[in-house]
C-alpha cells in the first residue's frame, strides 16, 4: 500500500482557512486531528469511516470529535499520492453545511485550475 501524502490548501493570496480552523482548535483535539492525518496518510482512499466518509463532489471528509464537539476537515485526493485539505468546522446539524461543501468544492477547482495552468 502506497502512502498519501497531505497538504494544506494555501490560496494565491498565502491564506490556508483549513490551517487557520485547525490552529484554532484545543490542544488535545489538535492532537486527534495529527492522528486522523496519519490514519488517512497510511490508509488513503481506504480509510473507513468512522474516520473519513466521501460527501461527494470529489470531496471526502475526515471525522473525528474534540473538546469543541464533531470535528470535520473536509479533503479532495489530488493523483493517487496527494491528499489536500481544504476547510474544516464544527458540526452542529445531521448534514454537512452546505456553504461548507461549496467552500472545499471551490477550493478543489482553483486548485485544479491552478495546476492546470503551471502545466
Amino acid at each position: 500500500m502506497s502512502r498519501i501524502t497531505s497538504y494544506y490548501y494555501v490560496s494565491s493570496s498565502g491564506r490556508s482557512p483549513v490551517r487557520e480552523f485547525i490552529d484554532s482548535l484545543d490542544a488535545k483535539t489538535q492532537k486527534k486531528f495529527f492522528f486522523v492525518k496519519s490514519l488517512l496518510e497510511t490508509f488513503g482512499h481506504k480509510l473507513p469511516e468512522p474516520h473519513a466518509k466521501y460527501i461527494g463532489g470529489g470531496i471526502f471528509e475526515l471525522r473525528f470529535k474534540g473538546q469543541e464537539g464533531a470535528i470535520r476537515i473536509l479533503y479532495f485526493f489530488f493523483h493517487q499520492g496527494l491528499a489536500i485539505f481544504t476547510n474544516g468546522f464544527i458540526k452542529k446539524t445531521d448534514k454537512t453545511p452546505a456553504q461548507e461543501l461549496e467552500t472545499a468544492r471551490k477550493i478543489r477547482e482553483a486548485f485544479l485550475n491552478r495546476e492546470k495552468e503551471i502545466r
